[in-house]
């Protein structure tokens, strides 16, 4: 046994140096390989960034607005627009004021850089400076009415979806107000200061679903029930007590003409007290739906509605009728059912 433990150690031994001889062997082959290879996509990425751009460094191109910084912004602005609901809860209602200015002080500093980043100025000259301040000064002096009209879309869930047991209930878990209040906060930037609006939006997109362009126009007590898959285009103009529900989409008609239809209104005028329904489509911006029209589920529509309209789709009537008795699906089903016909 002594003399076969030996045997059995001296082999292992051997197989192991044969076989870290192999790895280095093949190592000396393949590490020189692979870092020929990646300084090659390296060197093919550097010319990549020289032929289409796509870079944004201080040295050679003009500053973009940190998506993660506005980000942030838009997590700080919902937290002012509904203390203690999106953050940590204060500690008492008496720290609301001092906790008010505080976030305000930080949200000035911090959408200040940014917008003097989205005009492509950093550090900023002094005309740069000027209108960032402008425009900050501005944007809180705007967020007031905001809230103001936020709580009548809070209205409006409540008194439009039956599941909805309390205001409290709105503002911490329905997905359409977030997507909502951001919208209507980057509306207040759009047009004064590239990028930021849409990043503000597409923010809420990423984390509700809900697709609304900072430059659409859309009037009080705006509820969008479930809320996935809606998209809400650019130049759409939508009225006051509108109701929507999941996957309606208003769009543009035709994007053949490309940069050609910038400025011109594309997406669909949508009158007061409009309710639609899921799934469906509204088209160009020469459709306008009346006031209180009511457009049923999975409509597609491409032409005006007038006032006071019931707009559904029909096509087949839906049929109800007894279920079929189950057939055999496979051989040993086949089979089995032979066998049972067999002995009866």
């Amino acid at each position: 046994m002594r003399y076969r433990s030996r045997n059995s150690l001296a082999v292992s031994t051997a197989s192991l140096t044969a076989t870290l001889s192999l790895f280095f062997a093949l190592s000396g082959r393949i590490f020189p390989l692979m870092a020929t290879t990646t300084r090659d996509a390296v060197e093919e990425l550097l010319q990549t960034y020289g032929e289409t751009g796509g870079i944004n460094y201080l040295a050679a191109a003009a500053s973009l607005p940190s998506r993660l910084s506005i980000e942030a912004a838009c997590t700080e602005l919902m937290s002012l627009m509904f203390p203690g609901f999106r953050s940590e809860a204060l500690v008492s209602s008496e720290d609301l004021a001092d906790t008010t200015r505080i976030r305000v002080r930080h949200l000035h500093a911090r959408l200040k850089t940014e917008i003097c980043r989205s005009l492509g100025k950093i550090p900023p000259n002094k005309a740069t400076e000027v209108r960032a301040e402008e425009v900050v000064t501005e944007f809180f002096k705007q967020l007031p009415p905001v809230r103001r009209m936020l709580w009548t879309d809070i209205d409006a869930a409540y008194e439009g979806d039956p599941a909805a047991t309390s205001y409290e209930e709105i503002i911490l878990a329905y997905p359409a107000l977030e997507a909502i209040a951001i919208y209507r906060m980057a509306h207040l930037l759009y047009g004064k200061v590239p990028l930021i609006p849409r990043i503000m939006t597409e923010w809420a997109h990423s984390r509700t679903g809900i697709d609304i362009h900072p430059g659409a126009e859309i009037g009080s007590h705006f509820f969008i029930d479930h809320g996935t898959g809606v998209v809400v285009g650019e130049t759409t103009k939508i009225g006051s007590h509108v109701k929507l529900y999941q996957g309606v989409s208003f769009i543009a008609r035709s994007l053949g003409a490309g940069q050609g239809l910038r400025g011109k209104k594309r997406h669909p005028t949508i009158e007061d007290g409009v309710c639609i329904y899921a799934g469906t489509t509204i088209m160009g911006g020469d459709t306008v739906i009346g006031a209180h029209s009511t457009i049923g589920a999975n409509v597609f529509l491409t032409a005006s509605v007038p006032p006071n309209s019931l707009v559904y789709y029909e096509e087949k009537e839906v049929r109800v009728v007894p279920k079929r008795k189950h057939e055999p699906k496979t051989t040993r089903d086949e089979f089995q059912k032979e066998s049972k016909m067999k002995h009866q």
